[in-house]
């Protein structure tokens, strides 16, 4: 994977530094504050590099820069934005129980129906955008919240396990998630190597994935990582078996469809491991730490509704919700 293109002072001296010696990041002065970091494209884009160091890296970067000492610092700032701007417009219930409190969160999320759309309207164009901005975090599915393992014992241990195996594929790499991922990327024409199109997608669409690497990298947020996990799963069964209707609609065979498909199955199961035996086994010993559960929760639907919005606010003013158009859509079709 190639280094993105700058989109701001910050990620462009970021960018510029990566592709020299460890050890010559120059120190930055604070950069403007934002009340939406979300919308921030130098603070996304920055942070979204600085995460990648912990994933797979970049070609041209010397992996000793993922520890830098001047690229934490740098990145501890830039969280500590994005944080600040979280907690200043996210609502967590009183906590009852924790799987009552996730249920009443995720029920009451009211963002825009990005997978309503998708099955009665979209065009093929628009399906097309939408997998290009999940793939971001799609082709590294599971990854972020994989985390969360070494730091749980017994019985919420057992149940991310229990979870990340499924995401996994049991093992069979025909049937990791983030492989059936990239045949949907494959069977719409587009390029399905990780990556590869970070420079077409948005500020609220990195801030998503963002996120979940803020939360899995930090043992403080661990807490939150399991709550973000636990709304992922609970807000995931229904929307999939939209976007697999939609996409069928549009022409998608059985190959196209099958990431959603297999979802509104996993899933269904899945949020009830999620709310019951990694949630509410967590607090169940760390009683102290369910307002960090919800938050993360919380927090995972909050930025998933400002990214839908960003992009179905596009599409209803007819123009393209990515930076960089992809081909029109009369000239597309689902190869046979």
């Amino acid at each position: 994977m190639r280094l993105p293109e700058p989109r701001g002072g910050v990620s462009e001296a970021l960018v510029q530094a990566l592709t020299g010696s460890p050890g010559s990041f120059a120190r930055l002065a604070p950069a403007a504050h934002t009340d939406e970091p979300w919308l921030d494209d130098d603070l996304q884009l920055a942070l979204w590099v600085l995460y990648e160091l912990h994933y797979r890296g970049f070609d041209e970067v010397d992996p000793d820069w993922d520890w830098d000492p001047e690229l934490i610092r740098l990145r501890a700032g830039l969280e500590a934005r994005f944080l600040d701007g979280l907690r200043a417009v996210v609502t967590i219930p009183d906590e009852r129980s924790v799987p009552t409190a996730l249920t009443a969160l995720t029920s009451a999320d009211a963002g825009p129906s990005m997978s309503r759309f998708l099955q009665r309207k979209a065009t093929l164009g628009q399906f097309r955008e939408f997998v290009v901005h999940r793939s971001v975090y799609h082709l590294k599915e599971a990854d972020p919240h994989s985390w969360g393992i070494p730091r749980l014992g017994g019985r919420p241990k057992a149940a991310l396990i229990e979870i990340q195996a499924d995401e996994y594929g049991g093992g069979r790499v025909e049937r990791m998630h983030s492989e059936l991922f990239r045949t949907t990327m494959e069977r719409l024409d587009l390029d399905a190597g990780y990556g590869a199109y970070v420079d077409h997608v948005s500020a609220p669409t990195l801030a998503t994935s963002n996120l979940m690497s803020l939360f899995g990298l930090h043992r403080r947020w661990l807490p939150a990582l399991l709550g973000h996990l636990a709304a992922f799963e609970m807000t995931s069964s229904l929307p999939n078996r939209r976007y697999a209707n939609g996409l069928r609609r549009l022409g998608g065979d059985a190959d196209a469809t099958r990431f959603y498909d297999e979802h509104v199955t996993a899933d269904a199961v899945h949020e009830q491991i999620a709310a019951h035996d990694l949630c509410g086994g967590y607090v169940a010993e760390h009683p102290d730490q369910a307002r960090d559960v919800l938050f993360g929760a919380a927090c995972g639907l909050q930025l998933d509704a400002f990214a839908a919005e960003w992009i179905l606010d596009r599409w209803e003013n007819g123009t393209t919700a990515l930076r960089r158009p992809l081909a029109p859509d009369d000239t597309l079709a689902i190869p046979a």
